[in-house]
């Protein structure tokens, strides 16, 4: 899962985007909207968290080219307001969730992750190929019985190539999906990942490599 923060204190930006990444997520960190515009022109996200109080493009004006333009991704929308108005308000600009600050942050991963589940197609909540399991919400994995010692990044391959359904993923989509933009894309960084996965899940092999195109189970 991909998450774009955007929030223009950065000592907050940046915790959040570390809390989300020991989660397993990819983070990506926007201090203003003009910079979170840009960033959503050129990336897939599955969740955006958005700060209403913006300098620049303020933060409901995001919000509206987001839901015109049909990002994909669904819109948390923070505020340190915690009126009732102001969150009908927020929701009519386009926003899916909303949140006020202080916030806890437990609260607000799983509010990413339930949004992030109502805006994809629908999958079972258990992943399953053969006697591999993948559980999301828990973030557990097993093969024949037996958990998988994942890091948070295979085991972010391993669920995109479970979500896949058996279609071929390409190795740019999986750097799109599962690394934030501070993965250097010309690295082997994914044929090294999907390496120690195959070696985690052992025999018979499950993740077949797909010449010319890509990885799937």
């Amino acid at each position: 899962m991909r998450v774009l923060v955007v929030e223009d204190h950065a000592k907050l930006a940046l915790a959040i985007a570390a809390v989300l990444r020991r989660e397993g997520m990819a983070a990506d960190v926007a201090f203003d909207g003009r910079d979170a515009l840009a960033k959503t022109d050129v990336n897939r996200y599955d969740v955006i968290v958005l700060d209403r109080d913006l300098p620049g493009v303020h933060g409901d004006e995001v919000c509206r080219q987001l839901a015109s333009g049909g990002s994909g991704g669904g819109v948390l929308m923070l505020t340190a307001s915690a009126t009732i108005e102001d969150r009908v308000e927020g929701l009519g600009l386009g926003a899916d969730d909303y949140l006020p600050k202080p916030f806890n942050i437990t609260e607000l991963v799983a509010r990413i992750r339930a949004l992030a589940r109502r805006t994809r197609p629908a999958l079972p909540p258990v992943l399953a190929h053969g006697d591999l399991r993948v559980d999301p919400a828990r973030r557990e994995a097993t093969r024949a019985g037996r958990t998988l010692e994942l890091s948070p990044k295979e085991f972010a391959v391993l669920q995109l190539l479970l979500e896949a359904q058996g279609n071929v993923v390409s190795a740019e989509e999986l750097l799109e999906r599962a690394w934030d933009e501070m993965a250097d894309p010309f690295t082997n960084t994914v044929k090294m990942t999907i390496s120690r996965l195959r070696a985690k899940l052992g025999d018979p092999p499950v993740i077949k490599t797909v010449a010319q195109a890509g990885y799937r189970i």
